[in-house]
Order: C-alpha cells, then sequence, then structure tokens
C-alpha cells in the first residue's frame, strides 16, 4: 500500500493514532511534516516523500484511515489537529473525508468548512483532556498495550 507493505502500513497507522492523541492530550496541533518526522524517528521505516504523489497520497491515506478506527470512540476527526506547515487549516483530504463520512455538505462555504474544522479540533482536545483519562488512554493506544 503506497509502496510499504501490509506490516509496515500497519506499524505506521497505529503509530500515527498514539502520536496524534499524544499531541491531543497537550491540545497542540501538529503539521504534516512533523508527524512524517516523528513517524519515521519512532518506527525507523523510510519517512514519506512530500516530493512523491504517492508518498501524499500515502499520507492522507494514513490519516483517513487513523479517523475511521478512531471515530466510533472520539466521536470526532482525530485528522482535525494536523494542518499545513505555516498555515492555519486541515488539507482538502480532510474536508473530503468528512463529506464521505456524512458530516459536511459537499461544496459547503469556507467559513463553513472552517468553523466545522475548529470544532472538529475542539472535540479531539475534549475527548482527549487529561480529565478524561479512560477515555483517551484506549483511542491513543491502538494496540491496546
Amino acid at each position: 500500500m503506497y509502496g510499504r507493505d501490509d506490516r509496515e502500513y500497519a506499524d505506521l497507522l497505529d503509530e500515527t493514532i498514539r502520536f496524534l492523541g499524544e499531541r491531543a492530550r497537550l491540545e497542540r496541533d501538529t503539521s504534516y511534516t512533523e508527524l512524517r518526522s516523528v513517524l519515521a524517528r519512532r518506527t525507523g521505516y523510510p519517512p514519506f516523500d512530500f516530493g512523491l504523489d504517492r508518498d501524499r497520497a500515502g499520507m492522507g491515506q494514513l490519516l483517513g484511515d487513523s479517523v475511521t478506527r478512531t471515530y466510533p470512540e472520539i466521536g470526532a476527526m482525530i485528522s482535525s489537529i494536523v494542518v499545513y506547515l505555516n498555515a492555519n487549516d486541515a488539507g482538502p483530504g480532510f474536508y473530503r473525508l468528512a463529506e464521505r463520512m456524512g458530516l459536511l455538505r459537499p461544496r459547503s462555504s469556507r467559513s463553513t468548512r472552517e468553523a466545522f474544522w475548529l470544532r472538529q479540533v475542539d472535540q479531539v482536545f475534549e475527548y482527549f483532556h487529561p480529565g478524561n483519562k479512560d477515555r483517551s488512554a484506549s483511542a491513543s493506544d491502538p494496540a491496546g498495550e
């Protein structure tokens, strides 16, 4: 999958969820660049090369799969806290996934999209708030360890 074997992809997905949970507990967003670096450092796998379409798509798939896996428990899109470096917005894949999930109407206005994104960020931070230890521990430990 995107130049990664099944085991590698599964490890990357687990680590993506774990890292996003850690960031959310701190009420901090992260960038695609930081996520790429953390995944490479923690897993030992080659980093995604954002100069390659395949790797950009692979990162998008990881984030989408992170949402698919955690949304039933969290009730919000965990990928909402991943933003472009030097920007204050989620990527277009975030909004496409929200539309496919029925959370956002297609062709929503920019202000509607931004309000939706900010609500998702707030909900993720609330879910992972340290006062919600029982809830946040399971979502950020995808391997159940």
